[in-house]
Formats: structure tokens, sequence, C-alpha cells
């Protein structure tokens, strides 16, 4: 018998509720992670979404490679800027919204964070089946491309 709406929509609570858990523990696990090169998650983020791009972003750029606020891309960009993790560059695309592009500095800690996280997902492959990490890449991308097509009924009744 195939499983009932409610039943159905419990589970997709239950799973959002588990990535709010995983989230958090990611976000502490990280912190401890990347603690010895003087950073922390939050910052861990907005350099390696500037690692990633290659070259220089806008702070909305670096928000959307990372799935967080602006406003938050914004707040860590500042002071990474004054500890001297980033250059703040002209854009000329967009007189208010400059360029940011990792300095030497900035690299180095991104290439110490690479170093750190690869140890950490070696520990971790070890302990996790290849095939259970495959089917959960394609479920979550699954539910992040709906989510991203939905808007949530505020306040309507399921």
């Amino acid at each position: 018998m195939p499983p009932s709406q409610s039943d159905h929509r419990q589970r997709i609570t239950d799973l959002m509720l588990l990535i709010f858990r995983l989230n958090g523990t990611l976000l502490e696990r990280g912190d401890q992670l990347v603690a010895h090169l003087g950073i922390n998650s939050a910052r861990w983020q907005v350099l390696g979404a500037a690692g990633l791009a290659g070259e220089a972003q806008t702070a909305p750029q670096i928000a959307a490679r990372m799935g967080i606020s602006r406003q938050g891309a914004q707040k860590q960009l500042h002071k990474l800027v004054e500890e001297g993790y980033f250059e703040v560059l002209p854009n000329p695309q967009h007189a208010r919204s400059p360029l940011y592009r990792l300095s030497a500095k900035g690299e180095r800690t991104v290439a110490g964070t690479q170093r750190s996280q690869a140890l950490w997902t070696a520990q971790l492959a070890q302990q996790l089946p290849d095939a259970d990490f495959e089917s959960a890449c394609q479920t979550l991308q699954q539910l992040l491309r709906t989510l991203d097509t939905l808007s949530p009924p505020i306040g309507e009744e399921p």
C-alpha cells in the first residue's frame, strides 16, 4: 500500500529537521576544524566561495554561491577586508557593488582550509559508504531545486 500524504509530509518535515541539525553540527565542527587558521565557519564559507570562484566577486555573487544572505556575506567581507584576507576593487559594472579578491593571506587561508577539509572528509569517507552519499546528494539537490521554485504558503493551511 502506498504511503499516505500525511506520512509523506511527515518524512519531508523529518528531513528538514535533520538538515537543520546537520547544519548546526557542520557549523560547530567547521569552527573547530578551521580555528587553527584564525577563522570560523562563517568566514570559511565566504573565503571558500571566493576561492571556488577563482576571480574577484561581488558580495551578492559570493552570497549566492554559498546560499547565504547578501547581508551576511557583506558582514563577513567587511571583517575579512579589515583583517587582510580580501582586497576591495572597483567594479566597472556597478559603482556601488565593489569586487572582492582574495589577498595572499586569504589564498593561504583557503589553502589551509582545503587541507583540513581533505583530512576531515577522508575520515568521514572511511565511515560512510559512497553509494549513500550519491543518493543523499541527489535527494538534497532535488529538494533544493524544488524549494527554489516554490514560495512558502504564508499563513495558509495544508
